[in-house]
């Protein structure tokens, strides 16, 4: 066989078992792009003509399988019948490979994703890496269109359709057991037996055993509607028809096609062809290109920490040090009160036990993170976040009596929310190593971190705080410090619109499904109470030094009162077992018809004024900010992406009309018109 490939590289033993590796030229992942197509394309063709005894296809790459299709080439896409040709050719290869007549072995370590986990479908038999980084997923709905390489034909024929539906819905990942005990792999062995395992399976081709009936009914002709609306409609709640068409394409495509599986295959080219040019698809794709952006900003290959110490045993605090030692950090947590250490230390467990799973990697997790009262960490660590009381006083106190104790080179990072640097390094001999990380609560949920930079904050200071962030799996977002950086700043003027209006008597679950009808994951008045109405308020007052915010007296009596929100039981809504209470029914309640541009409107204007006072740097990072740190509607593509869409001039007259039924705080910022800036 010809072995002068780019992107693989095949060899034949003496045992005339083939083996095929994916190792992607110039890059550190594996995707499946046009051109790697070509060469498999001709590999797959030569096999077929010329069948070893087996093959076993296998990556180069540390990273892992293969991490999914080019998501560059989808966006490349003008016309439904251009994707159609590109996807149907996919599918070419993939049946060729399926067809083969040899035993066919997917050897998987890292993550396997999307089209990686397709092409090891199409394979007789997968081995995947016993390791907690194999990570195995049909990811598609989030970027707004379902598998499209076979994936729904192959995922069910060897799962079953309960689990298979569950797998291509969701878009979560699975670990190796998981994937075993589902029955989307065969084995799941160490990657150093994966020699063995493939020539094992290739010398006695294990036989196929049949899903066990009860898996086999859910798809048989007469119960497969049923089982579609009970699927349907756990799938409305997390994913609305109009905003999000992929999940229920996909349950469609089950329902009417799963008796005839070429039949299948064919719709399923042809759905995913008609998704991917629509504006849902381009947008999730858009978002997912702003995540790998972000990312970016987080390279920084010299930088290599080991020892974080956390002051602050709060909830923020605690969750921030929990998540460090979760990631591979040693993690000391410092605090005066015994009780708030041993809160982080139950929050900590519980956060393992969830993620991890496993005791031993459960223990090892609770092993690096070390309760310190005393403060012993600060000599070694190569990382201080402060995670203290807003107060930049009690701040600047704090980085006075530390900055003689700790490592020159360590770098001093603090947690504030909204109080400007320059307000709390001053108390610094050398201010240039301060540098804001500001993490959103919950800190394990939300991916977003801001990196807040003062003008005397050192560049590389900011650089190695960006890539600590990547190396916590979190997002970073340089912002400069501004009152309330980007995320507060933008959210703050939105919730307390929905506080005016409920002030006006409109009923909160109208004004909290106005927001999630836009397509916000939860409505401001849920969300303010998630958060807290202290921190709320606290915040609000801060801005409403710089900003034209006015705090509304209902928030301060209710923080006064106690009534904080979720943490309470009681803010805006009563909570029952962590869940909000909404009321009667407001069926009979007609709403004003502007309360979503409202919401809307105020965000984007205050969105529009951080592009104009520079708080980040080009609008792609606040459209990433905003999606990541505050959950905008992704398929939305971001503030400005949806600016673009509706037009300036337009969103300009609503902002007017506005303002002239509700006031100046409605008057568009000067940036709308300055659109260059």
């Amino acid at each position: 066989m010809s072995n002068e490939y780019k992107h693989w590289k095949i060899n034949r033993d003496n045992n005339d078992i083939a083996w095929l590796h994916i190792d992607k030229a110039d890059s550190k992942t594996n995707v499946l792009s046009a051109e790697l197509f070509d060469e498999f394309e001709q590999i797959i063709n030569e096999l077929t003509d010329k069948p070893p005894k087996g093959l076993a296809i296998l990556s180069d790459k540390e990273s892992g399988f293969v991490a999914g299709a080019d998501v560059k080439e989808f966006t490349r896409f003008e016309t439904e019948n251009e994707a159609l040709t590109a996807i149907n050719r996919a599918h070419t290869i993939f049946n060729k490979l399926e067809q083969l007549p040899c035993p066919t072995v997917a050897l998987i370590h890292g993550f396997c994703l999307g089209g990686g986990m397709e092409l090891a479908l199409a394979c007789k038999y997968r081995v995947a890496d016993d390791d907690p980084k194999t990570k195995l997923g049909l990811p598609e709905v989030k970027l707004g269109i379902h598998p499209g390489f076979g994936g729904s034909v192959r995922s069910i024929r060897v799962m079953g359709a309960p689990a298979a539906m569950n797998f291509m819905l969701s878009g979560r990942n699975m670990s190796a057991r998981v994937a075993k005990r589902q029955r989307l792999i065969h084995f799941a062995t160490p990657k150093r037996h994966f020699v063995n395992a493939a020539i094992s399976i290739i010398n006695n081709p294990p036989k196929a055993k049949p899903l066990p009936f009860w898996i086999r009914l859910a798809s048989y002709k007469q119960l497969r509607p049923l089982v579609a609306k009970m699927i349907t409609k756990k799938v409305a709640k997390r994913a609305p028809r109009a905003h999000y068409p992929a999940p229920y394409a996909l349950i469609e495509l089950w329902v009417h096609h799963h008796d005839d599986p070429d039949e299948m295959l064919k719709k399923e080219a042809s759905s995913v062809a008609q998704l991917i040019v629509g504006r849902t698809a381009q947008n999730l794709i858009r978002v997912f290109t702003l995540q790998d952006e972000l990312k970016s900003l987080g390279r920084y290959e010299d930088f290599a920490p080991k020892h974080v110490h956390v002051i602050g045993g709060g909830v923020m605090g605690g969750d921030i040090a929990a998540w460090c030692a979760f990631s591979g950090f040693t993690v000391t947590i410092q605090d005066q009160k015994k009780e708030a250490l041993a809160n982080v230390s139950t929050r900590a467990y519980r956060l393992y036990k969830k993620r991890l799973k496993i005791n031993r990697l459960i223990t090892s997790a609770m092993d690096r993170l070390i309760p310190d009262p005393k403060g012993n960490g600060l000599k070694r660590a190569d990382i201080i976040i402060e995670a203290i009381f807003e107060d930049a006083k009690v701040k600047q106190d704090l980085f006075k009596s530390i900055e003689p104790i700790v490592k020159p080179d360590a770098i001093l990072a603090t947690n504030t929310s909204s109080i400007p640097l320059d307000e709390i390094n001053i108390a610094l001999k050398d201010p240039s190593r301060l540098v804001g990380l500001h993490f959103f609560n919950p800190v394990a949920m939300m991916p977003l971190v801001e990196i807040v930079k003062s003008p005397t904050t050192d560049e590389d200071v900011s650089k190695k705080a960006a890539a600590f962030t990547k190396q916590i799996n979190k997002l970073p977002l340089p912002v400069t410090s501004t009152p309330g950086f980007l995320v507060n700043r933008v959210l703050m003027p939105y919730l307390m619109e929905a506080m005016i209006l409920a002030n006006e008597g409109v009923p909160l679950p109208i004004i909290d499904k106005a927001a999630t009808d836009y397509g916000m994951p939860m409505g401001p008045i849920e969300l303010a109470d998630t958060v807290g109405l202290d921190i709320c308020m606290h915040v609000a007052e801060n801005l409403s030094k710089d900003m034209s915010i006015e705090v509304p007296e209902k928030l301060k009596d209710m923080v006064e009162k106690g009534f904080l929100g979720k943490k309470s039981g009681q803010g805006f809504y009563l909570f029952n077992k962590g869940k909000p209470v909404k009321g009667a029914s407001t069926k009979d309640y007609t709403p004003p018809n502007d309360v979503q541009d409202r919401l809307v409107l105020r965000l984007l204007n205050e969105a529009v004024a951080c592009l104009r006072d520079k708080v980040v740097e080009t609008e792609r990072q606040a459209d990433a900010g905003i999606i990541f740190g505050t959950g905008f509607a992704p398929f939305r593509g971001g503030p400005f992406n949806y600016i673009e869409y509706r037009g300036q001039e337009q969103l300009i007259k609503m902002l007017e009309k506005l303002q002239s039924r509700h006031g100046p705080r409605f008057t568009a910022n000067e940036g709308w018109l300055k659109p260059d800036n």
